[in-house]
């Protein structure tokens, strides 16, 4: 057997082939088995642990059983897909959601988790304070404006009080119950300089975002905003978000063309 041959042949039996076409490359017997049950248990420890430390929270919330569950039930069905481990938590999310079909307050913690880690690591991008300066801004020509949202900006509907809970789980307080929310909402998770952030918004300021995300646009913002609220409510609610967003350091930068 070629030494290619072999490797191959380990790599699938890694991820759960029989180990027929290993054995034929060692010689088999009992002595083969029990070392490639090493190798085999290394495999799956280290992919239990790499999602053990990017879902801390996440499984002190479902509890040490119900964690390694989901987690062992992930490591068989899909073997790591980059070179390294901080990526194999990526679809975790996919596995939480076929095994807890019907908890949507699990769903969005182990979407939150996973969107701090992610938003840590993004892209830096810090505010332009010259382009953000209230005199820069006073020339701006609003109407061909485009808004330049930070790139470690994760979004994500939410359905329960999931905020307050990770809050909770962060601060080692006591847990509220899990609760559908009366109304949906959004979850915005990004960075801000070496902190990253979450915050919880409603409805219209999720779907004002998610279309400044696809548009970029101040002028299609206050449109979109005038469509859903009349004229002068979207206008001056428009005027309240992009403050908001810039205190924030949800916008980082504008293009412009200026009124010199």
């Amino acid at each position: 057997m070629m030494l290619a041959d072999l490797q191959r042949g380990f790599e699938r039996w890694l991820v759960g082939a029989p180990p027929d076409a290993v054995l034929a490359g060692v010689g088999g017997g009992p002595r083969a088995m029990a070392g490639l049950a090493v190798y085999q248990n290394n495999y799956r420890a280290q992919l239990v642990g790499a999602l053990e430390a990017c879902y801390p929270k996440l499984r002190v919330w479902l509890g040490e059983e119900g964690f390694r569950h989901a987690a062992i039930t992930h490591v068989d069905a899909h073997p790591p897909h980059a070179w390294t481990l901080d990526a194999y938590a990526d679809g975790f999310a996919r596995t939480l959601a076929a095994l807890y079909p019907h908890n949507p307050d699990l769903h969005e913690l182990a979407w939150i988790e996973h969107a701090l880690g992610a938003a840590f690591v993004a892209a830096d991008a810090p505010p332009d304070t010259q382009a953000l300066a209230p005199e820069a801004m006073a020339r701006l020509d609003w109407d061909t404006a485009r808004l330049r949202l930070t790139p470690s900006l994760r979004t994500a509907t939410a359905l329960t009080n999931s905020e307050q809970v990770w809050s909770a789980l962060w601060e080692a307080r006591e847990l509220p119950d899990s609760e559908m929310l009366a109304e949906q909402g959004g979850l915005l998770v990004w960075r801000r300089g070496y902190r990253s952030c979450l915050t919880q918004v409603d409805l219209l300021e999720y779907e004002a975002l998610l279309q400044l995300q696809s548009d970029g646009g101040f002028a299609a913002l206050c449109e979109w905003l005038a469509a859903r609220c009349g004229e002068a409510a979207g206008v001056a609610k428009a005027g309240e978000l992009l403050a908001a967003w810039l205190a924030s350091e949800l916008i980082t930068d504008i293009e412009r063309n200026t009124n010199d």
